[in-house]
């Protein structure tokens, strides 16, 4: 029976691997990664790819030996091709603008009755890149869009999850930030019956 962890990690051309114990580092054209694997883990470099191993079948050697491989492989794809992920932004008068290292979002007011606008400026993690897609012609209804791209997969993942939780969208209206492509499940608002 076929186990993720028995497979193989091919290496592609342009991508740079050094071994050193249970150290793993990884180079290519997008950056270079870090990773060391757990006790009693070792990855050996074997020809043009990695080959995970574990001394023997306990239950926790098992699923460490599968995380391993999946690491190792995501680190492999993360430095030869990258990561993005798209987050898109919905409301009225809502948008996002990129200065410098900063993400500047503008997502509706803080609090029910106040006038503060709620805008948040978030630093970009290094080893992260931020592209903001304007659109050429935009309609009340176009959401803005922006990328996360990232040679480390952990990495991409927690910053646009951090960023969406600044402002998550509503059920009533959709407003909020949303991965692209999120189906928001909407709810209907009160009905109130007219009196006779």
């Amino acid at each position: 029976m076929s186990r993720v962890g028995k497979k193989p990690v091919p290496i592609p051309s342009g991508v740079k691997v050094d071994v050193s114990g249970r150290r793993v580092q990884v180079g290519g054209p997008k950056g270079n990664l870090v990773w060391t694997a757990p006790e009693p883990i070792s990855v050996a470099l074997q020809g043009n790819q990695l080959v995970v191993s574990r001394p023997n079948d306990e239950r926790r050697n098992r699923a460490l030996h599968g995380l391993s491989r999946a690491l190792i492989a995501n680190m492999v794809k993360g430095v030869s091709e990258g990561y993005e992920i798209g987050l898109e932004v919905y409301g009225t008068g809502y948008g996002c603008k990129l200065e410098g290292k900063q993400l500047h979002l503008n997502v509706g007011f803080m609090g029910r009755g106040v006038g503060r606008k709620a805008q948040f400026m978030v630093d970009i993690p290094d080893g992260l890149a931020v592209e903001v897609k304007v659109p050429t012609a935009r309609g009340d209804t176009d959401p803005a869009k922006f990328v996360v791209r990232g040679a480390d997969k952990q990495a991409v993942g927690q910053f646009a999850a951090e960023v969406r939780k600044l402002r998550k969208p509503e059920p009533y209206k959709g407003k909020g930030i949303r991965y692209a492509g999120e189906h928001v499940r909407r709810k209907s608002g009160k009905v109130f019956a007219g009196g006779g």
